[in-house]
């Protein structure tokens, strides 16, 4: 029987099965604000192009790849056991949400986030080529 450190992660495309598990999943990185809430609904779509990190058996991540059209696409959701963090599965997430942006021949992906070191160390920046940068404005308070 392998052991915790001889054990490996393993991602995978998420499926419709997996909504109630990725629900509890989430819900404490929700709940200390880490991530946005998501509705059932919006969780079932987002499950479409999500991906999930399991280790011996249950679920310890996941990401999503929000299509909004040909040129621009979004990482959402993504999370990581706080117990499995530091080893690789936040960036394999990450990059298999690129790597559909790709076979998807979308032109950028963004993420909004409050871990930027993190998004840095996967090659995203706050410019594009030819200096391009993403502005927000805020419309309220509240999700």
């Amino acid at each position: 029987m392998p052991d915790h450190q001889t054990s490996t992660v393993s991602i995978r495309a998420a499926s419709p099965e997996d909504l109630a598990g990725v629900e509890e999943f989430i819900a404490p990185f929700v709940e200390a604000g880490r991530i946005l809430p998501r509705t059932t609904d919006e969780l079932t779509d987002l499950l479409r192009t999500g991906f999930l990190a399991e280790f011996e058996g249950r679920l310890v991540g996941f990401a999503a790849l929000e299509v909004y059209s040909r040129k621009l696409a979004e990482i959402r959701s993504l999370c990581v056991d706080p117990g499995m963090q530091g080893r690789g599965i936040g960036r394999r997430l990450a990059q298999a949400c690129v790597d559909l942006a790709r076979e998807r021949n979308v032109f950028e992906v963004m993420v909004i986030t409050s871990s930027e070191d993190f998004f840095r160390g996967c090659g995203f920046d706050f410019t594009l080529p030819g200096e391009k940068k993403a502005l927000f404005l805020q419309t309220r308070d509240e999700h």
